[in-house]
C-alpha cells in the first residue's frame, strides 16, 4: 500500500513490502527498488510480485516489541487482490503476547494507504484500542480509490485484471477507469477518450465519493509524470476545498509493475 511516507517518518507505522521479482533477484518494494527502476526496464522484462516474506514479518513484529508496543493495529491490501492480508493474519496470531487486530482495506495503493493515514492520526490523538478497532473496521467502505491507467496490458499480463472491462485502449486513445468493488476486486467504472478527459472523470469520481461528506482526505498516486500530478492536486484542491489532508507520492513500485509508468490515481476517505 502507498502510505504517505510523511507519516511513516513520525514512527509507530511499520511496513511489510511485497517483494519484486526479476529473474536474477528480488526486491524489496520501496526499499531496495525504486517506481522508475521498475519502470526502466518494463519493456525488457515484466516481473513478477510475491507477498512479504514471513522472516521479515516476523522480525517486523520483534521490532515491534522492542520499541515497547504491545498492540498492534494492522491494515492490509486488499485480500482478494493478494495474499499479504493472510500471511499477515497467519504472523500475528503466532504472537498472542501482543493484543493485535488486522483490517483488510478492500482496496490498494493509495486506497489502503489513505486508510492506514487516517488511522496514524486516530492513533495520535491517544485513542483506546477498542475506539480504534471500530473505526477502523469502518473505512473500507467509505474510501475510494480510482485509477486512469492509458493501457491494461501489464494488468493482463500480471494476472491482476479482476473484473476490469477489456478494452482496446491504444487504438482508440480510450483511458480506462479502475476502482476496488466492494469485494476488494478490480472492476472498471468508467472510460474517456484521451489523457484530459480521464483525468476529468477521476475529478467526477471523487466528486460522487464525497457526496455530503463536510469534511475528506485525499490523495493522489502518480507514475511518472509529476507535473501532470501536481497539476491534477491543485485542480482537486480548488474543486473540493473542505479536505483535511492531501497526500502525494509516487506510486509504489509493486503497484507500478501492473499499471505501467502512464498511471495516475486519486482517493479519498470521508471523514
Amino acid at each position: 500500500m502507498d502510505t504517505p511516507p510523511e507519516l511513516i517518518a513520525l514512527g509507530g507505522i511499520f511496513v511489510a513490502p511485497l517483494n519484486i521479482n526479476y529473474r536474477d533477484r528480488s526486491y524489496m518494494d520501496k526499499i531496495e527498488i525504486t517506481s522508475k527502476e521498475v519502470y526502466d526496464r518494463i519493456d525488457i522484462e515484466l516481473p513478477k510480485t510475491s507477498l512479504p516474506s514471513l522472516s521479515y514479518i516476523q522480525r517486523l513484529i520483534l521490532e515491534i516489541k522492542e520499541q515497547g508496543y504491545d498492540k498492534i493495529l494492522c491494515m492490509s491490501i486488499s485480500s482478494n487482490l493478494s495474499g499479504t492480508h493472510n500471511a499477515l493474519r497467519l504472523a500475528l496470531e503466532d504472537h498472542p503476547e501482543i493484543e493485535s487486530f488486522i483490517v483488510d482495506t478492500k482496496s490498494i495503493g493509495g486506497g489502503a494507504g489513505i486508510q492506514a493515514a487516517y488511522m496514524k492520526v486516530e492513533i495520535d490523538k491517544g485513542l483506546s484500542f477498542s475506539e480504534l478497532k471500530e473505526i477502523a473496521v469502518t473505512l473500507p467502505e467509505k474510501g475510494k480509490v480510482f485509477f486512469s491507467m492509458a493501457t491494461l496490458e501489464y494488468l493482463k499480463k500480471g494476472g491482476r485484471i479482476g473484473l476490469v472491462t477489456s478494452i482496446i485502449g491504444s487504438a482508440l486513445h480510450l483511458n480506462p477507469i479502475i476502482s476496488c468493488n466492494e469485494d476488494g476486486i478490480y472492476h472498471t467504472v468508467g472510460k474517456a477518450r484521451g489523457r484530459k478527459k480521464g483525468l476529468s472523470k477521476l475529478m467526477d469520481c471523487i466528486e460522487k465519493s464525497i457526496g455530503d461528506a463536510e469534511e475528506y482526505d485525499l490523495a493522489i498516486s502518480y507514475g511518472t509524470d509529476l507535473e501532470e500530478a501536481t497539476q491534477l492536486m491543485e485542480r482537486m484542491k480548488e474543486s473540493f476545498s473542505k479536505y483535511r489532508y492531501f497526500y502525494i507520492d509516487e506510486v509504489s513500485p509493486v503497484l507500478g509493475v501492473y499499471s505501467g509508468p502512464d498511471f495516475i490515481g486519486v482517493s479519498v476517505l470521508p471523514i
